[in-house]
């Protein structure tokens, strides 16, 4: 199974138990577990697919990791879809490795976007995350220089944003909003 976003650009991102389950029973076909612990991760991995989903672990919130090459490694053993990082240097590694990987991005000011695509060009990322979601110049100024599919996370709290990020160039949205997740 691999991200459907033409079909279904919502992502659940979850931080707690609850939220995890609530999205295992919405329409989202993918979820960024963004807290976790290396106690957790196979058990959530295993929950996940059985409800038809894919998982991502956040790289650098996962609890009791290691936050290099092994580490991203010893995720990939306990059955994780893919990883979320916001350092370069984790994204290369899991790239190396095979595993499919989103790089997260915050557009803080101008000079951001040409920072993030200094850092794509050395990750190679399959995907990318701009934060926050709501910051459409960045989306489209992005979309316009790389052909790496974009989602855009962050402050999205009604469907009017969604269509707005999407409208900028995004392929897919991610929300912590779980009313969101319902088509």
């Amino acid at each position: 199974m691999k991200l459907d976003y033409e079909n279904y650009p919502i992502i659940a991102a979850v931080r707690s138990r609850a939220d995890l389950e609530a999205a295992l029973s919405s329409e989202v076909q993918t979820v960024f577990l963004l807290k976790s612990n290396i106690m957790e991760i196979e058990a959530a991995a295993n929950r996940t697919h059985e409800c038809g989903k894919l998982l991502f672990i956040h790289v650098d919130f996962a609890d009791g990791l290691s936050k290099d090459a092994a580490g991203v490694r010893y995720l990939w053993t306990k059955g994780i879809d893919g990883i979320i990082s916001t350092r370069t240097g984790i994204i290369s590694a899991a790239k190396e490795a095979g595993i499919p990987c989103i790089q997260r991005f915050f557009m803080v000011d101008s000079r951001s976007v040409d920072t993030a695509l200094e850092s794509l060009r050395q990750s190679k990322a399959d995907m990318i995350e701009i934060m926050p979601a709501l910051a459409y110049k960045s989306i489209t100024k992005m979309k316009n220089s790389v052909s790496t599919p974009i989602i855009a996370g962050g402050l999205i709290e009604q469907k009017e944003e969604i269509y707005s990020a999407l409208n900028a160039g995004a392929s897919m949205i991610s929300t912590g909003k779980q009313d969101l997740w319902y088509d």
